[in-house]
C-alpha cells in the first residue's frame, strides 16, 4: 500500500459567505489571529507527514499562490533591518512543502474541483483537506485519518457529531463501528465506522445518524 504523499486544496470557490470581506482577498486568506486560514491547513497537511499540497485555484486567487512563493524583496528588506524572526517565519512557509497549483476554469462543484488535480495527483493515494473547516488536536486531524487508511486500507472520511435538530443542515452517515482488524464493535467501543449509507441534508426524523461529514 502507498503511503499518502500528497494533498489536495480546493480554494478556487468565490467565498460569497464572508462579503464584503472577500471582495478582494480570498477567503482563504483571512486570517485566524496573524496567520492565514490556509496556512492552518497547510501547517496541518505537513505536521500529517505530507509532502505536496496542490491548490485547485481560479481567477482571483493568487493572494494564495504568492504567499507560499518566495518574496525577494521582502526578504532582503528583513534581511537588512536584522529583523531575523519574521524573516524565519518568511522563509518557512515557502519551504513547508512542495506547492502546485491546477486552475479550474468553471465553477463546477467540489467533484470537478477535485477531478482537476488529477493529473498533479497522478496514480497515487491523496488527501483532500477543505478550509472552511479547522482542527486542532493531536495527533492532528489528517494524520488521525491517514492512520485509519494505513490500518484500513480503504477510503476513509472525517466525521462530527452534530447537534440533536441540525442533522438537515449536513451530509449524514450510517454504518456499524469497526476495531482495527475490520471486525464489527459493540457501538460506543470505537471511533471508527465502516459506512454503509450517506443521506444529504435529511428530512427531519429521517437522519440515520447524528454523524456528519467534514472537510477532511
Amino acid at each position: 500500500m502507498k503511503r499518502v504523499r500528497k494533498v489536495v486544496i480546493p480554494v478556487a470557490g468565490a467565498g460569497t459567505r464572508f462579503l464584503p470581506a472577500t471582495k478582494a482577498m480570498p477567503k482563504e486568506m483571512l486570517p485566524i489571529v496573524d496567520t492565514p486560514t490556509v496556512q492552518l491547513n497547510v501547517e496541518e497537511c505537513v505536521a500529517s507527514g505530507i509532502e505536496e499540497i496542490i491548490f485547485v485555484t481560479a481567477r482571483g486567487k493568487s493572494a494564495i499562490e504568492d504567499h507560499f512563493d518566495r518574496a525577494g524583496e521582502l526578504e532582503a528588506l528583513l534581511e537588512r533591518k536584522g529583523r531575523k524572526e519574521e524573516l524565519a517565519a518568511v522563509r518557512r512557509i515557502t519551504s513547508m512543502a512542495r506547492f502546485v497549483s491546477v486552475r479550474q476554469g468553471e465553477p463546477r462543484g467540489l467533484g470537478h474541483a477535485v477531478l482537476c488535480a488529477r493529473d498533479a495527483v497522478g496514480d497515487e493515494p491523496f488527501g483532500v483537506l477543505l478550509g472552511d473547516d479547522l482542527f486542532v488536536g493531536e495527533p492532528p486531524g489528517l494524520a488521525q485519518l491517514l492512520g485509519v487508511y494505513e490500518r484500513q486500507g480503504t477510503g476513509v472520511v472525517g466525521l462530527q457529531e452534530v447537534p440533536v435538530g441540525q442533522e438537515h443542515l449536513y451530509g449524514i452517515v450510517g454504518g456499524e463501528r469497526i476495531d482495527d482488524s475490520g471486525a464489527t464493535m459493540e457501538a460506543g467501543k470505537s471511533r471508527t465506522l465502516r459506512l454503509s449509507r450517506l443521506v444529504e441534508k435529511p428530512a427531519a426524523g429521517t437522519a440515520p445518524s447524528r454523524l456528519a461529514f467534514i472537510g477532511r
